[in-house]
């Protein structure tokens, strides 16, 4: 195979470009404006073009094309049938390397085969492990031995050696083997209109064994903002949904995966139609009949639980109770102090949040920013926060704990002093999360696990914070 001197390459505007460096100079041979995407994936076979992700131009949806290195010339190898979703990823052989598949994820993930025998293959698969979704990850320099995972919304994961020469599979390991199957929740996807009549893709987790009618629910929003939830197992869900909840995840606009339309379609929307996306998800299951209007509650993380606030300040009426964990309260001081590594990201950021150096940015976020409407709390709150964390930082969260307290409003605040922006230690998750379950039991009425070890109960103790005890700092 030839080998063709490149590179990727982001310009100071943003632009994302594929370089050619067969030559005295870099040479741009295909690019994209920042808010685009490009990824150059392999070389087809004739070595004379490269497939690549690119959503350049009027392609509202990432797709995989070929560029032709000579010419420039651009065509489209495939996209998703349905115009709904974004590629996801391509895989090739690296015996012929040829394309064996394309792969998509809407509801729930889709493969679409190139290679007849790999999609045999994976038709038998499918029969051996039915409702799941089978992945092939990695294989031995012949490809005739893979090794594969199959996963689903009630199976976290199993891997197993696949044989296709002989058909045989084998089981290696599961994950969480000590986890009941059958005591997990199904997920199902949904789709509802906003305020503004976009649909807006969600997942549905129903608790097992109880009529799916006047529930207590609770809202769980993801984090990012620019990721997206799929159809999979998910622990915090399954958690919840064991605690007697229907648990609601919506993928709300911003979210990446449904095109550049909607993606930008959040653009400058923190607080605004973003969050109507979640509160018109809450109105389409109270007004089925699933859950009951009285018993709301909102958790997220990061940008979850910047949308928690929000849930609280701007729908009060809406949520009787709200879990923030690593919560950003004020947009304008969340982005003056953004750490160093950010800074390659920022022209995002400013295209997609805001720019408090602009003074139309600056007004807008400041309104969009809890903080400024905590006198509209009236919703049972719980903050949590990371005593490192290098985004989200400590002070803002203890400005809106001192700004509840300060109008003897009760807040209940943990500050893990050894975590930053995600929390890794098991003790804190854990500690966390049985806070969690005892404070919606209390204000939603599901069940809480009663019988707490010591270990947790005392590191409880020790990141709660009393709220008199809160300084803040400019």
């Amino acid at each position: 195979m030839a080998h063709f001197p490149s590179g990727v390459n982001t310009a100071p505007n943003g632009d994302a470009e594929i370089l050619s460096l067969d030559g005295e100079e870099p040479k741009v041979i295909y690019s994209v404006d920042f808010s685009e995407i490009c990824e150059p994936l392999r070389f087809h076979e004739d070595n004379t073009s490269i497939y690549m992700t690119s959503n350049k131009g009027d392609s509202d949806l990432t797709q995989l094309v070929l560029l032709n290195i000579e010419t420039g010339e651009e065509s489209l190898v495939d996209k998703d049938e349905n115009d709904r979703v974004d590629l996801q990823t391509a895989m090739f052989s690296d015996v012929s390397n040829k394309l064996i598949a394309t792969v998509y994820f809407d509801d729930k993930a889709k493969v679409v085969w190139k290679d007849k025998e790999f999609e045999r293959d994976h038709e038998w698969l499918k029969r051996k492990l039915p409702d799941k979704e089978i992945e092939f990850k990695s294989s031995t320099q012949d490809e005739t031995v893979w090794v594969v995972s199959a996963q689903s919304d009630v199976e976290p994961g199993e891997t197993y050696l696949f044989d296709r020469t002989n058909q045989k599979l084998a089981l290696q390991y599961r994950a969480y083997p000590q986890l009941p199957r059958a005591a997990l929740a199904t997920m199902k996807a949904i789709r509802y209109k906003s305020s503004d009549g976009l649909e807006i893709p969600a997942y549905l987790t129903l608790p097992k064994g109880i009529e799916p009618k006047n529930l207590p629910l609770i809202v769980y929003p993801h984090g990012g903002p620019w990721e997206r939830d799929y159809w999979r197992f998910n622990e915090y869900t399954q958690f919840l949904a064991n605690r007697g909840y229907a648990v609601l995840q919506m993928n709300f606009r911003s979210s990446t995966g449904y095109g550049k339309s909607f993606l930008r379609a959040g653009n400058h929307q923190w607080g605004d139609l973003m969050q109507d996306d979640i509160t018109w998800g809450v109105r389409h299951l109270v007004h089925g009949g699933i859950a009951d209007p009285n018993r709301v509650g909102i958790m997220g993380l990061s940008y979850g639980g910047y949308a928690t606030l929000v849930g609280v300040t701007k729908t009060p009426d809406t949520y009787a109770a709200a879990f923030a964990v690593v919560a950003p309260p004020d947009l304008v001081t969340l982005t003056e102090s953004l750490p160093v590594y950010w800074d390659a990201f920022m022209i995002h950021w400013y295209d997609r949040v805001g720019n408090p150096n602009s003074e139309i940015d600056r007004k807008r976020m400041v309104r969009q920013s809890p903080l400024t409407h905590v006198a509209k709390i009236k919703t049972p709150l719980v903050i949590v926060q990371g005593a490192n964390d290098s985004r989200v930082h400590k002070r803002d969260s203890d400005r809106m704990v001192v700004a509840l307290r300060d109008r003897e409003f009760p807040i209940k605040y943990l500050v893990a002093p050894n975590e930053g922006h995600s929390f890794k230690k098991p003790i804190n998750v854990l500690s966390t999360y049985t806070t969690a379950e005892k404070f919606f039991a209390e204000h939603l009425g599901g069940r809480f696990q009663e019988d707490v070890s010591d270990e947790v109960e005392t590191r409880i103790r020790e990141i709660t914070v009393d709220p008199n005890d809160v300084k803040t700092s400019q």
